[in-house]
């Protein structure tokens, strides 16, 4: 792993530890599906393909998390789905 990916998987390792865990909601992909968080999912593509080669698996899982709130739309589900560096709040009909 080059230095730039390390430091990537660093701010990513900061963000689940320190920002994740305070943020009160959690990943709309992960309440839809299961499985792995996004920061999770983009980790894990991050530490095996490369900085580079996860470009494109990371666009992917993000607009996924954002589809996944909005399928989420139409549950009693309330909460906020984060699409990279931008929370996009959702509330939902009861």
């Amino acid at each position: 792993m080059g230095p730039v990916t390390r430091s990537a998987d660093a701010l990513i390792r900061l963000y689940q530890e320190h920002l994740s865990s305070r943020k009160r909601w959690t990943c709309a992909h992960l309440v839809a599906h299961g499985g792995q968080s996004c920061s999770a999912a983009v980790r894990h593509v991050l530490v095996n393909r490369g900085l580079a080669r996860s470009v494109v698996p990371t666009v992917v899982r993000f607009v996924a998390c954002y589809q996944a709130a909005i399928m989420l739309a139409s549950s009693d589900v309330q909460g906020v789905c984060c699409c990279g560096g931008i929370p996009i709040p959702f509330r939902f009909r009861r």
